[in-house]
């Protein structure tokens, strides 16, 4: 295009919006300035053209001839209540035309506990199927031939007894550890920076890593050791760059582990796999993942492979959550299609759809067979599948990847000068760098600035109201405990000792294989809890420290109205109560996603109020005696993993028991409208669902301080 051509157009541009098409150019939360129009000029000079699938640097596919040689896998994460139901829900979907199974644990399995431990109550079978043995496993899989079907586990805490149990299971269903195929995601690291379903401090959780890369590695070929994460980081409020950066520079920390341990290169590298979010920026999402495998190949040329499979990097993706709202539900069966199709164009190798209703629920089967449809059309009825890269080429999209391929570099350098991902989690650096994000959008979301459609902008006046799958969580718990206690009742109780303290004496010594060894105590019928204490004797629990950033929120809103408002209306109440009014945000459970409570706790902080951010996993008892000693008039519960309604009156009387029964208590999060009256019933004073303004949410709050005031 020539200088003359390019005038012309500038010309009609100008003619057609009465002022400069510099007007249209919009800059996105990575930093990336995007133009109205992008031209041949901008390839020009970029090095990653010219290169073509299946060969280094992968940019257009892994494969050399992608999707139309061999779709990808049509995935659905899936788990809930028992391992009966969850069994007989992947049996279905796998008649329905799904192509692997991909298990959700509960939080209680996650965190290494038993399902009769006291601290997990509230969590068995709510967000995912809960597993105490291998006797759970086998059912889970029961009439599922594991010689075929291949199995992703999001697991990373309790990595160890979980695959050792899958192990286990398989073998007593006749399949050697040779012909099991699928995925563990034993990434531990992101769990440090933002989904925090941690047990161990990081460093003996890189040796686990290490460890069952190594027994992976030499024992099962057809099964990925690892499923390297940017998914969490991206839920977590992330910005694109951000969750490639960090997703690859973990890759390389585990890589070095592996190393450590002294594996060849290319005898595990072939079998690492990642996992992406997919959210609605549809273009960016796809120039992602062709910016991560031509990163990916930079990265692993530093360990100089001599296969070209072990410089590929191979990806898993899931549709964003976050990207779900309460508000129109139906509007997210339309927001999951969009995502899809940018992931398949950017040239996943597999795929999960979320289903419209998680925003507020576990789905139900209605709205799973939507979301997996909504792959098969995608499959058979677009014509995506008939074309290697048809984005290859694109101006804007090359452009895209050039960019984002460029800024995580910066970011991935930055991570290495500190010495590597494992002293940058240390050190909190990623955490900080996504919290901030997580807030600037919730800032710019409240403002208006980011439109979501039948949030902030196109609302309905009347919500919708859907069905919603709810579970029994004192039923499943007391079934899951009838089944722990006829499993230790049956077992050899002095062989499940002796394969424990060998776990614990090699956790100690570093000399053996811990995935050896807990498969071993995994035969003897040691269960989830016991295998996870074994190794925690050696290791010790890890334990975060709340921290809550500050001028995020406050800086997006400088001299708007809203906030000056509100401060004048903090001052007034500040005077009425004394002092400042004071809120502790509470994660209770052991739900660590704590995204929304961060931004609320620096929001509200940089609002006027007096912030005291609770740890993670509380019971409600400890809970409400933080509260009591900081003598708060505000706790604020954040619930995103469906135990609400089992905590928030566990935490309403545990206040009042300690003679705090004035404290307010409000919650937030993913909690359903049907589930609203039973909260309020049980002391709840106000509830803030998905979508909720903060600047609202915070005057909701100072209403019921001075309503509790006048009431004095």
């Amino acid at each position: 295009m020539n200088s003359k051509t390019l005038g012309d157009w500038q010309t009609l541009a100008e003619r057609e919006l009465k002022t400069s098409p510099d007007t249209l150019v919009w800059e996105t939360p990575e930093g990336i300035t995007v133009k109205p129009l992008y031209t041949q000029a901008d390839t020009e000079s970029l090095v990653h053209l010219g290169s073509l699938p299946g060969l280094a640097p992968f940019t257009r596919g892994p494969r050399a001839t992608m999707y139309a040689g061999r779709p990808w896998t049509i995935r659905q994460y899936a788990g809930f209540s028992t391992a009966e139901a969850s069994n007989a829900f992947y049996r279905k979907a796998l008649a329905a035309g799904q192509q692997g199974v991909s298990v959700a644990f509960d939080l209680a399995t996650h965190r290494g506990y038993d399902s009769d431990h006291p601290r997990v109550e509230g969590d068995v079978g709510k967000a995912g199927v809960a597993i105490d043995s291998v006797e759970d496993m086998k059912i889970l899989f029961d009439g599922i031939p594991l010689e075929k079907v291949s199995v992703s586990m999001t697991m990373n805490g309790a990595v160890i007894p979980i695959l050792a149990n899958f192990i286990v299971a398989g073998e007593e269903q006749g399949v050697p550890l040779e012909a099991l195929s699928g995925t563990i995601q034993n990434d531990i690291l992101k769990e440090f920076m933002v989904r925090n379903t941690y047990i161990y401090p990081p460093e003996p959780s890189m040796r686990i890593v290490a460890d069952i890369i190594e027994y992976t590695a030499r024992k099962m070929p057809k099964f990925n050791s690892i499923s390297i994460s940017g998914y969490h980081m991206q839920e977590a409020g992330a910005t694109l760059v951000q969750e490639l950066a960090f997703t690859l520079a973990d890759g390389r920390e585990y890589v070095r582990a592996a190393l450590a341990k002294g594996l060849n290169v290319d005898d595990f590298a072939g079998r690492l796999s990642f996992f992406f979010a997919i959210g609605m920026n549809f273009f960016m999402e796809a120039a992602k993942l062709r910016a991560a495998r031509l990163l990916w190949t930079r990265i692993m040329e530093e360990f100089k492979p001599m296969k070209a499979s072990s410089l590929m990097l191979r990806t898993h993706c899931q549709t964003s959550g976050v990207s779900l709202q309460e508000q129109d539900p139906y509007n997210n069966i339309v927001r999951t299609a969009f995502e899809a199709m940018s992931a398949v164009l950017g040239g996943t190798q597999s795929l999960h759809t979320n289903s419209f209703d998680e925003a507020i629920a576990l789905p139900t089967e209605f709205s799973a067979r939507i979301a997996r449809n909504t792959q098969l059309i995608l499959q058979h009825e677009t014509g995506v599948t008939k074309v290697v890269d048809p984005l290859a080429g694109s101006y804007y999209v090359e452009s895209l990847t050039s960019e984002l391929a460029e800024k995580a570099w910066v970011l991935i350098e930055e991570v290495e000068a500190l010495g590597g991902m494992t002293k940058a989690v240390n050190e909190g650096l990623p955490k900080r760098l996504i919290e901030q994000a997580a807030t600037r959008r919730q800032a710019a979301v409240d403002k208006g600035d980011e439109i979501i459609v039948g949030v902030n902008k196109y609302r309905l006046e009347d919500e919708q109201a859907i069905d919603i799958l709810e579970i029994d969580n004192t039923a499943v718990r007391t079934a899951q405990i009838k089944r722990l206690e006829d499993t230790k009742r049956r077992r050899d109780n002095s062989l499940v000792a002796q394969t424990l303290d060998r776990l614990t004496n090699i956790a100690k010594t570093g000399e053996g294989n811990l995935l050896e060894a807990a498969v071993e105590a995994s035969r003897a019928r040691a269960t989830v809890g016991e295998i996870s204490d074994a190794m925690r004797k050696a290791f010790g629990d890890h334990a975060a420290t709340p921290d809550v950033i500050k001028d995020v929120y406050g800086e997006a809103y400088r001299n708007e109205p809203e906030l000056e408002a509100l401060k004048a209306r903090m001052t007034e109440v500040r005077t009425t109560l004394g002092r400042k009014p004071r809120i502790m945000v509470a994660k209770l459970g052991q739900d660590g996603h704590d995204r929304g409570a961060k931004v609320i706790a620096s929001a509200f902080g940089d609002i006027g109020f007096d912030v005291i951010a609770g740890p993670l996993f509380q019971t409600p008892e400890e809970a409400a005696a933080l509260a009591v000693s900081n003598k708060v008039h505000v706790v604020g519960m954040s619930s995103l993993a469906a135990g609400h309604k089992t905590l928030a009156p566990q935490l309403v009387d545990a206040l009042k028991s300690q003679g705090a029964g004035e404290i307010v208590v409000v919650a937030g999060g993913v909690i359903p409208r049907q589930d609203y009256r039973f909260l309020t019933d049980h002391g709840i004073a106000a509830i803030f669902g998905p979508g909720t303004n903060v600047l609202e949410a915070a005057n909701s709050v100072l209403d019921l301080l001075e309503g509790k005031k006048r009431n004095a």
